[in-house]
């Protein structure tokens, strides 16, 4: 025999029907609302990407506009070189394209979960509180790289295409963003930096670059004569249609840089472009090398080769250590031989009784 529970509504009951139409409103209107949530999210998604767009592209544009080009490539041959501030722009779009959707994300997924569970939202509170305090101690670094690599990129301290030096690899920077920065060597490596772990950035590229030419010539040359060709033949290198959107300022003879036995050190410099830097430095040495041989000076043999700057183990095109020749050793002092007698067999010993040296009688007769 079943037994039927007392309080088991029936089917005719009115307030059974009651507190289902109840439960089918309340459903309804909690999707309703969750559904509202979620057009809102979109919503506000939408307009402030619409928001980061219109901004980025008016900066965008007011800097094509300044240089009077019409797209980015052409950026790089301005002398303005907004291209820099394009880079830097579009990236922090990026990111704040990125913030934007995972914070609606966030709170729209609370909010829902708000109204179908009121209840639940202390207790998620506490759970996100725990999880919270995890990361933080297990993802500290991923939140320094990231922290770092806003700053780096929000200061514009790298951008594509520099050439920099990070303590940990030197090269040309590929791609940058908020936790790496890729950066290929001159052996076509590709290293891929933390930006919590860089400390400090020494970046070849940005703004001017100045070539540092030291000519060494005999130390019975005329000096005065010899400045005048060097800063000729510089002026003539600024002069030329095909090299002087690349020189900024004038070439400077600073002088003579240092005085040895064996040569004179003069010292020209000249203002370039920071990109343009290598091949203004290898064309100035080409045309000094001439100028010198027409001149008749014979450049003296040095001992040791010191790069400076760009030409050291930062340039562009290779790490190039300084390369230098044994220095020469002083002899050491010469010492007076010592007379030591010389080992014999036994056969060549001398008779007991005479000093004699082999093949000679007692008296010194032969």
């Amino acid at each position: 025999m079943i037994r039927v529970p007392l309080d088991t509504p029936e089917i005719t009951d009115p307030a059974l029907w009651q507190e289902i139409g109840d439960f089918f409103v309340r459903a309804g209107w909690n999707l309703v609302a969750a559904v509202g949530i979620l057009l809102g999210a979109i919503l506000l998604v939408w307009v402030l990407r619409l928001v980061i767009n219109r901004v980025v592209n008016r900066i965008v544009s007011g800097a094509k506009s300044k240089a009077n080009v019409d797209d980015t490539q052409a950026l790089e041959r301005s002398p303005l070189a907004s291209v820099r501030l394009v880079q830097r722009t579009r990236t922090l779009g990026s990111i704040l394209h990125n913030i934007v959707n995972v914070t609606i994300v966030v709170i729209a997924l609370l909010l829902i979960v708000n109204v179908f569970a009121p209840n639940a939202l202390a207790s998620l509170t506490l759970l996100t509180a725990a999880i919270g305090a995890g990361l933080g101690f297990g993802a500290q670094n991923i939140v320094k790289d990231v922290l770092n690599g806003i700053f780096i990129v929000a200061e514009d301290q790298v951008g594509i295409g520099d050439v920099v030096d990070l303590g940990l690899a030197t090269g040309i920077v590929e791609y940058v963003s908020v936790r790496v920065t890729h950066v290929r060597d001159v052996n076509g490596t590709l290293w891929y930096v933390r930006n919590g772990e860089i400390t400090r950035i020494g970046n070849l590229s940005q703004g001017w670059s100045r070539v540092i030419i030291d000519l060494s010539v005999a130390v019975d040359s005329d000096i005065e004569e010899v400045e005048k060709a060097m800063l000729d033949t510089a002026k003539g290198l600024a002069k030329d249609p095909k090299w002087r959107t690349r020189i900024l300022e004038q070439p400077e003879v600073w002088g003579l840089e240092s005085i040895s036995g064996d040569a004179l050190v003069i010292r020209l410099v000249m203002k370039t472009r920071a990109n343009a830097k290598d091949d203004v430095a290898r064309e100035l040495r080409m045309r000094l090398k001439h100028a010198v041989d027409e001149m008749g000076i014979t450049l003296p043999a040095l001992n040791t080769i010191m790069p400076t700057g760009i030409e050291g183990a930062l340039r562009v095109r290779g790490a190039n250590p300084p390369k230098t020749k044994p220095n020469p050793v002083a002899p050491a002092a010469v010492e007076r031989p010592v007379w030591r007698p010389k080992r014999t067999s036994k056969k060549s010993q001398p008779q007991p009784g005479g000093d004699a040296a082999p093949g000679t009688s007692p008296e010194g007769t032969p």
